[in-house]
């Protein structure tokens, strides 16, 4: 009972450690990006002329990826397919975090463990790409290949306990809504479900130092977010403005 009590502390504050770093990450670097001048109005043409119309386009690249697909359909599918996925997998894993269980969120159980399975196809997909194609093989560091891998990885665990091993819900349940309380709840000493928790946890940690904090990039980036009316307004940068003054 001493190794479980122990087991449950030590899950408990590498799960602490992984959400301040997460929290703390994405909120400097946000900070970073909003602060970050751009000196020129360089919107990826053919851009929008409103705001109205960047703002439909910034939705079109979160929800469709326009862009990836004009330049490469079978990138497209395959990334479009891991994170369809892992969207339709984070719905499901909110059962987890919230009690009583919203009926939208009971709704998607049948249909959101199959994300994992498009998760799958798609990294594996992106995996080859970065591994067969030459050009993008060059370009591709290691920690580019650690990143497919790892979420492969959580993907592969996360599968074997829906389809195959089985996990005890309700001691996982009870131990991260406890979390939320500071009141540490058992854990089940599960081998598959601890490492599942580990690589998410070390997921977390790496992500806003990672390339995958693209993901809150698109939002702040100005060949994507800026208006085409640099004939009718003069874009001046805020340093810039301000040396004028």
């Amino acid at each position: 009972m001493e190794s479980v009590t122990f087991l449950s502390g030590f899950m408990a504050a590498i799960f602490y450690f992984a959400a301040s770093v997460l929290l703390y990450g994405l909120f400097y670097k946000i900070f970073q990006y909003t602060k970050t001048p751009a000196p020129l109005k360089i919107p990826t043409m053919p851009a929008p002329l409103t705001r109205t119309g960047v703002g439909f386009r910034i939705f079109k690249e979160v929800v469709i990826f326009e862009s990836l697909f004009k330049s490469n359909k079978a990138t497209w599918l395959f990334g479009w397919l891991f994170h369809f996925g892992l969207f339709l997998d984070m719905l499901r894993h909110l059962r987890y975090f919230i009690d009583p269980i919203w009926g939208w969120v009971a709704f998607i159980q049948p249909f959101g463990k199959y994300g994992s399975i498009l998760m799958v196809v798609g990294l594996l997909g992106l995996l080859g790409r970065r591994i067969f194609v030459d050009r993008v093989r060059y370009i591709s560091s290691p920690s580019d290949h650690l990143m497919l891998v790892l979420l492969l990885a959580i993907s592969s665990t996360g599968i074997a306990m829906s389809f195959y091993l089985g996990a005890d819900v309700i001691s996982v349940k009870s131990f991260f809504i406890g979390l939320f309380t500071f009141d540490i709840q058992y854990i089940p000493p599960d081998p598959i479900l601890i490492s599942h928790l580990i690589m998410v946890a070390f997921l977390m940690i790496i992500f806003p130092y990672s390339k995958l904090l693209h993901a809150p990039g698109l939002f702040f980036s100005p060949s994507r977010n800026q208006v085409d009316n640099a004939r009718e307004k003069r874009h001046i940068s805020k340093w810039a403005a301000d040396l004028e003054k």
